[in-house]
């Protein structure tokens, strides 16, 4: 699947289109298919932050970027039961290791 991954903290230069492997949710897991993200100032903060400091205050330094989602659910994982594929959903990646 295609992404905008961040190589490395700095200007917007560091965001590249790229090639990703596609997630396989774990078994209590969904996979959203993202009709629509957002790049707030969280975003613009985390993406000049280095790695370590990034870590010493707490966050998790995500290659994927983009916090907030909506789209439609593409797969589940075999514990799900409150979501089915095609449901509609939106959320955030916060805590996560990956952004949307």
């Amino acid at each position: 699947m295609k992404a905008i991954v961040l190589k490395g903290a700095g200007s917007p230069d560091r965001l590249v289109l790229a090639d990703v492997p596609k997630p396989v949710p774990e078994s209590n897991e969904v996979l959203v298919r993202i009709h629509s993200t957002s790049v707030t100032r969280g975003d613009v903060v985390m993406r000049k932050m280095p790695r370590l400091v990034a870590r010493l205050v707490g966050e998790t330094p995500k290659s994927i970027p983009g916090y907030e989602f909506a789209g439609e659910v593409e797969a589940t994982g075999e514990k799900v039961v409150e979501f089915k594929i095609g449901d509609r959903v939106f959320g955030t990646t916060s805590g996560l290791t990956q952004g949307s």
